[in-house]
């Protein structure tokens, strides 16, 4: 008989305000499932990241299902798995744990929901020359996503320049030489004018790190601006690159797909793509709204 409830849960520091449970848990209500999705947050366990392996080891003997993992454990958890899917292997991070008979296996649904939603968002976008700035977890995932989806050559930007400089090598290992790059900030200005498009995944238009991540000055018409940051859906970047004329892409699709990605590995059911981004837009949009 098929599996009708399922425990999974979020493993990460200040995960409070995640949406990721919600999506879950009303895509689970859809489909008439029973579905407990919990946060372990490690602030409020009061342990330190690197204390990820012992809330794997705990939640598989507790009888999880499976677990979404964010910052900073998507590669602390690494050493604490017992398998690792080749996405989240050549990634060197994992977001999402499932628990295949008594074994802990780990996928990364990042790589494969930023492409999911980049192909729905900007499926004509230019990809010969890419700007990219961020060379975190997201942006690493955001990195194989546009190369695997036929980037010619993607510049990562950081203000640590050796984290840039190790991204564009691990890429430039996994995808092939001359395909990726790094680039420091005084470069922007030159990058900027020569590239297709510009992903931005660093947490500048959060709303605990309001502003933009370079000056509006740089942007123009024929460049396409995709956006990591889904909190809030609408970020100063993404006003701003609108009203210079630019086609854009904001980060709730990558959110959402990277959940329907996860929602299949956890339950082997296909969720409902469409609803979640409705979803999204309203859950974010209830938490941007005045109190």
């Amino acid at each position: 008989m098929a599996q009708d409830s399922y425990l999974v849960g979020l493993i990460g520091s200040g995960i409070g305000p995640s949406l990721t449970p919600a999506l879950h848990q009303r895509e689970a209500d859809r489909q008439g499932l029973r579905y407990l999705y919990r946060l372990l947050d490690t602030d409020r366990l009061g342990v330190p990241p690197e204390a990820v392996g012992d809330l794997v080891r705990a939640a598989r003997d507790l009888g999880f299902d499976g677990l979404n993992i964010t910052h900073p454990c998507k590669q602390l958890v690494l050493g604490h798995l017992d398998a690792l899917a080749p996405q989240a292997e050549a990634l060197g991070a994992v977001n999402t744990v499932v628990f295949e008979d008594g074994r802990a296996v780990g996928h990364n649904t990042d790589v494969t929901g930023f492409a999911a939603s980049f192909a729905r968002g900007l499926p004509d976008a230019p990809l010969e020359r890419v700007v990219q700035l961020g060379a975190g977890g997201a942006g690493a995932a955001v990195a194989h996503a546009l190369l695997t989806l036929g980037a010619g050559r993607i510049t990562v930007v950081d203000a640590l320049p050796e984290r840039a400089a190790a991204l564009a090598g691990r890429l430039a290992r996994h995808f092939g030489d001359g395909r990726a790059a790094a680039g420091t900030p005084d470069r922007l200005p030159a990058l900027l004018a020569d590239a297709d498009g510009v992903v931005h995944a660093t947490p500048t238009g959060m709303a605990a790190h309001p502003g933009l991540p370079f000056p509006a000055g740089l942007l123009r018409p024929a460049l396409w601006v995709a956006e990591v940051v889904y909190r809030p859906l609408e970020t100063e970047l993404l006003r701003t690159a609108r009203a210079a004329g630019c086609a854009t892409l904001d980060g709730g699709g990558m959110a959402v797909f990277q959940a329907v990605d996860a929602f299949r590995l956890f339950t082997g059911r296909e969720a409902d793509g469409a609803a979640m981004l409705a979803d999204i837009a309203e859950l974010a949009g209830a938490v941007a709204a005045p109190k």
